[in-house]
């Protein structure tokens, strides 16, 4: 069990230098949301008020350094901060606002989805639906609220 954690502390650490830093990043990867190919989003509360998460309630993150809703986070980075991609079109439930959400291609060819023009990520030190451990990590990770912005504070 403890080398357990010791393997993931290391895995978490690789990948948070890859997204905090301004290191070169190599061939791109992503994660799928999930095994089947139809995923959605909705509105949760959390600690930090009303947020984006799937729907299985895992809070969706974006990365403040993505410009132009392209996602800049790619290598080791895609590890800790696995995308939001799906086989089909993410469709928007119990209070997102469709309007906002959309997609992005990756530069592997995966199809990331996007919410207010941030590409979205999940975090994978987030054990459980509704944790928000991500949040403020290195000061460029956030939830994405209701409106489609940043959360940077709890509302």
């Amino acid at each position: 069990m403890r080398a357990r954690f010791v393997v993931l502390g290391t895995a978490l650490v690789l990948g948070l230098a890859a997204c905090g830093g301004g290191g070169t990043e190599s061939k791109h990867h992503a994660a799928a949301a999930s095994g089947d190919s139809a995923a959605s989003v909705k509105i949760s509360q959390s600690s930090l008020g009303p947020i984006l998460t799937d729907r299985e309630g895992r809070t969706l993150y974006a990365f403040a350094r993505d410009k132009n809703g392209g996602s800049s986070c790619s290598a080791d980075c895609i590890a800790t901060w696995p995308a939001l991609t799906s086989r089909s079109t993410v469709t928007a439930v119990s209070g997102a606002n469709s309007t906002l959400l959309g997609q992005t291609r990756r530069a592997e060819g995966t199809t990331q989805a996007t919410y207010g023009d941030w590409p979205l990520y999940y975090y994978a030190g987030d054990m459980n639906a509704g944790d928000v451990d991500g949040q403020g990590v290195d000061g460029v990770w956030f939830a994405v609220g209701a409106n489609g912005k940043l959360v940077k504070t709890a509302q």
